[in-house]
């Protein structure tokens, strides 16, 4: 048996020589004064020899742990430098698969059974916060610590509930790679909780006082005139605002006065009927004037090809003399909710109106034409009802 005072000492001579060790472990003394540990094991009674490594890099300690390591494999007819090299290729396999890799492939996956918006949202979101620290990271080498750091960063700048969703994305991303065999498990599921979901501002409903300062403002508003029609008709049909702005003329039936807008823009994915009261038609009738021959309703002036601005609404308000947040464009939402259910509407009309669904893909067929009766006579009604709220 062989000592570490022993191979510290042992002298090269001026041919190679071997020091035994044992279960098939030897030092080998090369006339040069280097020291190979080699372990020799039989396989189908044929004698092979496997390089353990040199000494001192590899200590009598760690090549007695090597060469058990190899024993198991032999009891179980593999060579240990197959073995070995198997290891290598699947090494270099897992830093080939990145999490930016994975990222992109569920981010593709996702694209049928999300929104645009939202997909570009989480897009952006890695993109911007994830990628530059982890995406060339092995996925199967990130840990928690690393996506923790990622969520801090970005709660330090205020973006607390961007982190949180961050941290649902990383979570999906890696439950992916498990069920595809590229990671072992789901780092990102023991960050939850960890960033405090900041207060949310709900949004609020405007009372009767706020809907005739609301529209005397509007009134006096020196703005484009499709940013005034556009600010009337969210008050009129409270649909999203994202769904107005990328409103497109093939959409509207003025005959029918009627309003479908396509399943891919809707949050729920299913096309949205809206009946148009006869307000809303006087001002699409005056908007085709302007923008009718081209695709959209509201078209951004500087990018004709393009729909207006998701930030036209909002500073036109805080042009209107509104302070930034005081009203946003799904202020009208809330508040067509809460005064319709003031005054008598069935709250499933409401709710079908507002395309507040279940999305039970169990049920029947979503029908856009339910409750059409109903809510054709309380849009009327609603509208008439802002208009008559300009009355002393």
């Amino acid at each position: 048996m062989l000592t570490d005072v022993k191979v510290r000492q042992v002298r090269a001579t001026g041919k190679p020589c071997k020091l035994t060790d044992s279960n098939g472990l030897y030092l080998e003394v090369m006339p040069s004064g280097v020291k190979h540990w080699r372990y020799r094991y039989r396989i189908s009674g044929k004698e092979n020899l496997f390089a353990i490594g040199d000494y001192p890099e590899v200590s009598l300690q760690e090549a007695r742990r090597a060469r058990d390591a190899a024993r198991e494999l032999v009891k179980q007819g593999t060579h240990p430098s197959h073995a070995r090299k198997k290891l290598q290729i699947d090494r270099q396999t897992d830093s080939a698969v990145t999490f930016e890799l994975v990222a992109r492939e569920w981010l593709a996956k996702k694209m049928e059974h999300w929104t645009p918006y939202y997909h570009k949202q989480a897009t952006q979101c890695l993109e911007q916060n994830a990628f530059p620290r982890i995406g060339k990271a092995a996925i199967r080498n990130v840990k928690s610590a690393d996506i923790l750091e990622i969520m801090k960063t970005m709660e330090a700048r205020g973006a607390e509930t961007y982190a949180m969703h961050l941290r649902q994305w990383c979570s999906s991303i890696f439950r992916y790679a498990v069920v595809t065999l590229r990671a072992e498990g789901d780092p990102a599921a023991a960050l939850k909780g960890a960033i405090i979901r900041p207060k949310i501002n709900h949004c609020r409903a405007m009372d009767r006082a706020d809907i005739r300062d609301f529209l005397r403002r509007l009134e006096g508003y020196g703005g484009n005139l499709t940013t005034v029609i556009i600010l009337r008709l969210l008050m009129y049909l409270f649909v999203r605002t994202v769904e107005l702005r990328k409103a497109r003329w093939g959409e509207i039936d003025l005959g029918a006065a009627e309003w479908m807008i396509p399943a891919e823009r809707m949050k729920m994915r299913r096309a949205h009927l809206v009946p148009l009261p006869t307000q809303a038609v006087e001002l699409l009738t005056v908007l085709q004037g302007v923008t009718g021959a081209g695709v959209w309703l509201f078209p951004n002036f500087r990018r004709p090809t393009d729909c207006m601005s998701a930030t036209t609404v909002n500073r036109a308000l805080e042009h209107m003399g509104y302070p930034s947040g005081v009203w946003t464009g799904h202020d009208f939402r809330a508040t067509a909710s809460t005064r319709l259910h003031e005054n008598g509407f069935s709250s499933a009309v409401i709710e079908r109106q507002l395309a507040h669904v279940e999305g039970n893909k169990s049920k029947a067929a979503y029908n856009h034409a339910e409750y059409l009766a109903e809510r054709r006579s309380m849009m009327q009604a609603w509208a008439d009802w802002i208009d008559a709220t300009k009355l002393p």
